[in-house]
């Protein structure tokens, strides 16, 4: 489903895109889950890949784990940290 994600930048990454609140407020979450698991994370932006932002389009934002996506529009933290632990 979409396109490919470039290159892993970290082992969650978000689709995010400028002046976007319910970015910042994934980006927030995953940030405390990230901070809390020991795992990494990254943003991308849409406006640096445009073949993501067509695929993507109504789904922004978007979670990888491992390059696979996890969720969409809302993260739930609960959900994430078990994708983390291999418990999902």
């Amino acid at each position: 489903m979409g396109e490919p994600l470039p290159p892993q930048l970290a082992r969650v990454m978000v689709l995010s895109k400028p002046g976007c609140h319910l970015c910042e407020q994934v980006e927030q979450a995953v940030a405390r889950v990230c901070a809390q698991t020991g795992d990494t994370w990254a943003v991308v932006l849409t406006q640096d890949h445009p073949e993501l932002a067509d695929a993507y389009a109504y789904e922004v934002p978007v979670i990888f784990v491992d390059g696979t996506r996890h969720d969409y529009w809302r993260v739930d933290e609960t959900r994430l940290r078990a994708a983390l632990s291999g418990q999902s």
